[in-house]
């Protein structure tokens, strides 16, 4: 009788054990417990240890609190400004509402990714692409919007969205590489040119005061000599005045006429020709340099007949000229009668 009774004891204990073992539950911290009697809602949800369902009748299901870190697909689209861009995202969200997150939507997953899709391309199409590629913070706040709406009801909270890449044609991207490279030229010229500017204006002081002082700029001009010399190279430096080359240079645009040479004076001669009536003519001879020459005769004066009443046209008295006088040819020449004492 008492081992029948221990035998039932042991029965029961096993049969406890083995229902204990069956109903009982372990959640962890970061889940939360959603119990289905029947297939409907019971109680409330369980919280994180050791809980207990009636085997068979109760099903506990468990839903992950913790932070989900979802990727969303590129998605291609065409921007306000016609430009085909290919972006691609990043959610993160959490639940909030275990028995929601069960009860209301079918996969919580899956529903969150396709509403990021979604929401991704019509924020592609309302935007410009400078807009997706400076002002993110903006576009992350109206992507985030967009997703929450619906996921509260879900029982899920999107923490945050974050656009993670942006990829561009490859055209548009040698073409924003030109731009920048324009904008960058521009920035360097107009940094040379105010450079310039600057160094100008010092360089228009340092001249009035090396003005005042000539010997500032020969000072200068040594320290620049020193400058070049101390590079350890074979170049030879000549300090070459600026004024020379001023002056040469106004010397080949104006150039000086050459001086005229002096004419040298002439003589006149009487040259006869050896015509019938044996007029003597006149030739002009030029007349050394250093021996004066004979004076013009006064066209205004009157002419004086020789002795034989001829005189060259134009020309002197025949008795003006130099040199022996040489006698017309109708007198005949007079000789002297020989004396008979001889």
């Amino acid at each position: 009788m008492i081992a029948e009774l221990v035998g039932a004891a042991v029965a029961c204990a096993g049969v406890a054990g083995v229902y204990t073992a069956a109903a009982a539950r372990v959640v962890k911290q970061y889940e939360r417990g959603v119990v289905f009697r029947l297939g409907r809602l019971y109680g409330g949800v369980r919280g994180p240890g050791f809980t207990m369902v009636l085997p068979l009748v109760d099903r506990l299901r468990k839903v992950n609190m913790q932070i989900v870190t979802m990727p969303v697909p590129g998605q291609e689209g065409i921007t306000r400004d016609n430009v085909t861009v290919r972006v691609d995202a990043v959610v993160y969200f959490k639940v909030i509402d275990a028995a929601n997150a069960i009860i209301q939507v079918e996969d919580y997953r899956f529903a969150v990714s396709q509403m990021a899709q979604t929401s991704l391309r019509s924020i592609i199409g309302k935007s410009d692409l400078d807009d997706l590629l400076s002002n993110r913070e903006k576009l992350n706040e109206g992507l985030e919007l967009m997703i929450d709406s619906p996921a509260v009801g879900w029982g899920v909270q999107i923490d945050r969205v974050e656009i993670k890449d942006v990829s561009l044609p490859e055209t548009m991207k040698r073409s924003m590489a030109r731009q920048a490279e324009a904008d960058r030229e521009r920035r360097a010229r107009v940094i040379n040119a105010d450079a310039e500017l600057q160094a100008s204006k010092k360089l228009s002081e340092a001249a009035k005061e090396m003005s005042k002082q000539p010997a500032a700029l020969q000072l200068r001009l040594l320290q620049t000599v020193v400058a070049v010399a101390a590079e350890k190279n074979s170049t030879l430096v000549l300090p070459f005045p600026v004024e020379l080359l001023r002056f040469l240079e106004r010397a080949q645009r104006d150039p000086a006429p050459p001086p005229a040479a002096p004419s040298p004076p002439t003589a006149a001669v009487p040259v006869t020709d050896g015509g019938p009536e044996d007029t003597p003519a006149l030739a002009e001879t030029p007349q050394p340099p250093g021996i004066p020459g004979p004076e013009a005769p006064d066209p205004g004066a009157a002419e004086d007949p020789g002795p034989t009443g001829l005189t060259a046209p134009g020309g002197p008295e025949p008795s003006a000229l130099p040199g022996p006088a040489t006698p017309p040819d109708d007198e005949p020449p007079s000789t002297a009668p020989d004396d008979p004492g001889r």
